[in-house]
């Protein structure tokens, strides 16, 4: 098995196996997570991240990373890692905001990636991280644990102060979906809490949320459908749209922020501004796109045994 050889070769013989498949054309699906584990983590998560797919573990690593004050914790072998690339090193949620933030609101917090982001670059701002899964909800306690200004909440957001389904969209328990009982209980792994905007607004006491982040899988249209409560509070929206998830998800956002002056695509990330308070123009380049290795693994676990590939 191609991965079992992954234990006994060099890293960079490995590196330039994988270099010559891609000159080659052989597109092996297989060899996309040993690069990126090299590409993040050098020689020993490559070699960690091979441990987890052979033994069929699921492997907590501790991180430093330069951006950040304290570690951070990642399940390898779960979209943690692709994640933590995409918000830390690609710089997803990178963004030039006119003025301090006081309150920042991460709707669909999952590990807490974004909100340790927001929490290093503004650490004057009071964020409210929202996570509704179990297992991510411990994970974002863990990350957000050194941060006395992130605030988690075991809650999705919603159109409505209920309880909805949770449903488990890629099998490795880490992406998920909230949908309404009766359109998914047959395929539901948990029911869990749900609150609208204007709920956290007042449980917070919060008079103006300076910028809403929101990844939530499709639920941002029914979040967005009847905004009238919360919308004129909402300074900045960044919303990952999913269309192909829940369609009419993009006319929904935009028709509740049709009084916002400026909107633009920053990778994934759609936004919308009110007018003086924020650009496109991002504050600085992501910090880590040119280093080697930009995270470094500080500590780890044994690793809890997985049902299934």
């Amino acid at each position: 098995m191609v991965l079992s050889a992954i234990l006994t070769v060099q890293p960079r013989a490995i590196i330039l196996l994988v270099d010559a498949l891609r000159k080659s054309g052989l597109q092996m699906v297989y060899l996309t997570g040993p690069r990126m584990y090299y590409s993040l983590f050098g020689a020993g998560g490559l070699f960690l991240g091979a441990k987890a797919r052979i033994l069929r573990r699921q492997i907590e690593v501790s991180v430093k990373h330069a951006a950040l004050l304290h570690p951070l914790y990642l399940r390898l072998r779960t979209t943690d890692v692709a994640s933590c690339r995409e918000i830390l090193i690609r710089g997803q949620y990178e963004c030039h905001l006119d003025r301090t933030p006081r309150v920042i609101v991460d709707g669909g917090a999952n590990i807490g990636l974004a909100a340790v982001f927001y929490a290093n670059r503004y650490p004057g701002a009071r964020i409210i991280a929202l996570e509704p899964e179990s297992s991510n909800y411990t994970m974002l306690r863990k990350n957000v644990a050194p941060y006395p200004n992130v605030s988690a909440v075991q809650a999705a957001l919603w159109s409505s102060n209920t309880e909805v389904d949770l449903i488990d969209l890629d099998a490795r328990h880490t992406t998920f979906q909230t949908r309404e009982t009766a359109v998914a209980s047959k395929r539901a792994l948990a029911r869990v809490k749900a609150i609208t905007i204007d709920r956290l607004i007042r449980d917070f006491d919060i008079d103006w949320i300076d910028l809403l982040k929101i990844d939530i899988e499709g639920a941002e249209k029914d979040v967005f459908e009847f905004p009238e409560r919360w919308i004129s509070r909402v300074g900045v929206v960044a919303v990952e749209l999913h269309d192909y998830i829940r369609p009419g998800s993009t006319e929904t956002v935009r028709a509740a922020t049709r009084d916002f002056s400026l909107m633009w695509q920053h990778g994934e990330t759609s936004y919308w501004a009110r007018k003086g308070l924020a650009s496109p123009q991002l504050d600085e380049a992501p910090r880590s796109m040119d280093k080697k290795f930009p995270l470094e693994i500080v500590g780890h676990d044994a690793g809890q045994w997985l049902a299934s590939d």
